[in-house]
């Protein structure tokens, strides 16, 4: 299974509508909106369009994403999700709300 396939198998799991065809789609549960890139299928990093991104590598590509994302400091808080094989895990998550003391 293509790395995008997977990417759209595992939103879909987690309940979200997916929209659009290619390396790059969108999306969607209640009211958040995620735009979803695999790596390096698209070999760019998308520009800041949407508030939430997900990122979808394999193992091998993880550390210079993370880096590449870290350098260009986007302005949108993003995510990256590692697939390999039929198993996947979130291995960068955007920060959650902050608590009041």
């Amino acid at each position: 299974m293509q790395l995008v396939e997977q990417a759209r198998s595992i939103f879909a799991e987690l309940g979200y509508t997916v929209e659009g065809d290619g390396p790059e789609f969108r999306a969607q549960r209640e009211w958040k909106v995620v735009h979803v890139s695999t790596v390096f299928e698209t070999g760019t990093l998308p520009s800041a369009s949407g508030d939430f991104h997900c990122f979808v590598a394999q193992p091998g590509d993880v550390d210079e994403l993370e880096a590449k994302l870290k350098r260009t400091s986007p302005d949108y808080e993003w995510a990256i999700i590692v697939v390999d094989g039929d198993e996947y895990q979130v291995e960068r998550a955007p920060p959650g709300p902050r608590a009041a003391a």
